[in-house]
């Protein structure tokens, strides 16, 4: 298993900190230069791009967190030594997240790249073609992040007299839930 010693070796000072907790390591590394650090993580045998996903944490530990807003994180594999690696990078700017493209590295990062972007409003810089994934082109709005609406204020719907989509205010009815009452001398019968 690779040490601490040669993440900061081969990572030349980008290495911000290092977990190591039940036998997966998690590092966190810094924006500046990325595409060079995540290149070289790929020749220390980690050559397999898992997942890639946003992260907000607005509201992480109760709001009591200090620090950066949007996260990505890498998860990798090293095929041969059967070793997985979790990388964090935070996005310099919380009004405007941007974090360089791993496509270059790995293409798969493609669609895992237009899903944070879609679902978390982080941008990609040198992105072939980032553009929603997800949602509708005319959605407003990242529908991950922690300060989202949980309700919106407008809906859309199919018009078959009109032949076209038409968006209309939410029409939400208020109704009670009452579960269901389960009794032991009746449970199992029809």
């Amino acid at each position: 298993m690779i040490d601490r010693n040669q993440f900061e070796e081969a990572l030349s000072g980008k290495l911000l900190s290092h977990t190591d907790r039940l036998d997966e390591i998690t590092i966190e590394i810094a924006a500046a230069g990325l595409l060079e650090s995540l290149a070289k993580l790929k020749e220390m045998g980690f050559e397999m791009l898992i997942d890639l996903c946003g992260v907000d944490y607005l509201t992480y530990g109760n709001g009591g967190r200090e620090g950066r807003r949007f996260a990505v994180v890498y998860h990798l594999l090293a095929v041969s030594r059967n070793e997985r690696l979790r990388v964090r990078v935070y996005a310099e700017d919380d009004d405007f997240p941007v974090v360089e493209s791993c496509i270059p590295v790995w293409n798969c990062a493609n669609w895992y790249e237009r899903e944070a972007f879609d679902l978390y409003g982080i941008m990609f810089s040198g992105h072939p073609d980032l553009r929603r994934l997800l949602t509708d082109y005319g959605f407003v709005g990242n529908p991950f992040r922690k300060d989202f609406p949980l309700s919106g204020n407008v809906e859309m719907r199919y018009d078959e007299h009109l032949g076209r989509v038409v968006y209309q205010p939410v029409t939400v009815v208020p109704r009670e839930n009452t579960p269901r009452i389960v009794r032991e001398e009746n449970y199992g019968e029809a």
